[in-house]
Formats: structure tokens, sequence, C-alpha cells
């Protein structure tokens, strides 16, 4: 075999190896899974509350093990994963519907939190606690590649992987959103923001490497996008990163000088 020939072997198996569509599972259940992880039902709402309610014991009482079982049950994520999917698909009513649902998911969790706040007996911020005010750059890199890697596990043939566990502990979407309902809770105005804005960096960088996997592999469009729609479109998702990322940036400068 010439050097050529061998090259072009290595080439293709390295392809092969990084290959996302090698494995993925077809449009159609790729769809099927994301809406169903979207949907927002009584029993989802449910444990969302428990998961909500653990999550905030655990922070109260600085329990790393039981914010992580929190992180586990909560179904945050699927909102998040379903409006990528809307988004990409170009079904913007689609999209709309599963950001209204995120935001009422926000919206109770956040309440949930803060009524057992108000009530619990303990308000002293514990570690636990103040690790969700003070974002940086590196929750971005956190949040980013954790959200790669969970559409990645979501469209593989295989259901049976173990990625989104993992996703769900990484990204912690559940605690700042606890953090935000001590914050409330007890007055604390400057918790409430770096909070807030963990979850939101968190829930929208998600929401990008997302819709960047979905993109990737193809997946259809309710309608087509014209050249001025997508290159609005493309300014929309550039300017909304960028804007979402500088405090973060600027966090992590502040942190090294």
């Amino acid at each position: 075999m010439s050097l050529k020939e061998q090259n072009e072997t290595m080439k293709e198996k390295v392809r092969k190896a990084f290959s996302l569509s090698e494995d993925s599972a077809s449009h159609e259940e790729i769809r099927e899974r994301l809406l169903d992880g979207g949907k927002i039902t009584g029993t989802n709402m449910c444990v969302m509350v428990c998961a909500m309610i653990i999550a905030s014991v655990g922070l109260n009482m600085n329990s790393t093990a039981v914010i992580i079982g929190a992180m586990l049950i909560s179904p945050i994520m699927g909102s998040i994963l379903a409006s990528a999917y809307g988004n990409v698909s170009a079904d913007y009513s689609l999209l709309r519907n599963h950001l209204i649902g995120l935001g009422m998911q926000v919206g109770i969790s956040v309440a949930a939190a803060t009524i057992y706040f108000f009530l619990s007996p303990v308000k002293e911020p514990t570690v636990e606690l103040l690790a969700r005010t003070s974002p940086s750059f590196y929750d971005v890199l956190i949040a980013f590649f954790g959200g790669l890697a969970g559409i990645i596990g979501q469209t593989r043939i295989d259901k049976t992987n173990t990625v989104i566990p993992g996703v769900a502990i990484a990204t912690a979407l559940m605690p700042p959103l606890c953090t935000c309902g001590y914050a409330i809770a007890n007055g604390r105005l400057d918790m409430l923001l770096g909070a807030g804005y963990l979850f939101i960096l968190n829930a929208y960088f998600i929401f990008l490497s997302a819709s960047m996997i979905l993109t990737i592999l193809k997946i259809p469009k309710t309608k087509e996008l014209t050249e001025k729609e997508w290159r609005r479109h493309r300014f929309r998702m550039v300017r909304n990163t960028i804007l979402i990322a500088i405090p973060s940036i600027v966090a992590v400068y502040f942190m090294v000088h």
C-alpha cells in the first residue's frame, strides 16, 4: 500500500471514529424522543417540584450528595433540548410552546424553592448556595460541552446510554434555581442576580450546543428559510451568544487579576 493510500485510509478511519451519523437514530425517532422529553405533564411537574425541594434541602444542609440526587431526577433539560429541535427545524410555534413550557417550569421551581427557604429555620447561606452565585466562563464551557454530550447521547440508536445523567449533574440546572428561591426568601438581590445569570448561562449554552448538533445531523425543516431569513437567524444566534457570554468572560478576567 502506497503512502498516499495509507493516509487516505487513516483519514477515513478518523472520520468514521468521530462521525455523528454512523450510529444516529432516524430523524423521526430523534423528533419523537426530544419532543416527548419536553412535554409538560402533571407527572413531570410533580417530579420537578420534588426535585426542587430535595435540591433545596441539599443546598440548605450543604450536602453535595443530596444535590446530585435532585439533579438526576429533574426534567428541565428535556424542555431545553425540545426547544433546540424547534429552533433547528424552523418550527417556531413548536419553539415558542417549549420555551413557554420551560418558563412555566422555571417559575414553579423558583416558587417551590422560595416557599421552602422561607419556612426553613436555617437562614445563613451555605457554601453550596454561595457557589451558585459567581458564574464565570468556565461555566460556559461546562454547559456547552455538557449540552454537546447530552444531545449526542439523545440522538443515538442505543437508548441505554448513560450520558444524560452525567450531563444533568455537570450542567447543574436545578441548584441555581434553588438559590434564586433562597435569595427571594431572604431578600438577597446579589445572590438572585448571580444565580439567575448562572441558570440562563447553563440553559442557553445547552440550547446552543444542541442546536449545532441537530444542524449537523440535518434535521428536516418544516419550511425552507430564504437567504435573508437565514442570515437574520444566524445574526440573532451570534448576537445572543456574545451578549450572554460577556459577563462570564469579565468574571474570569477579574478572577485572574
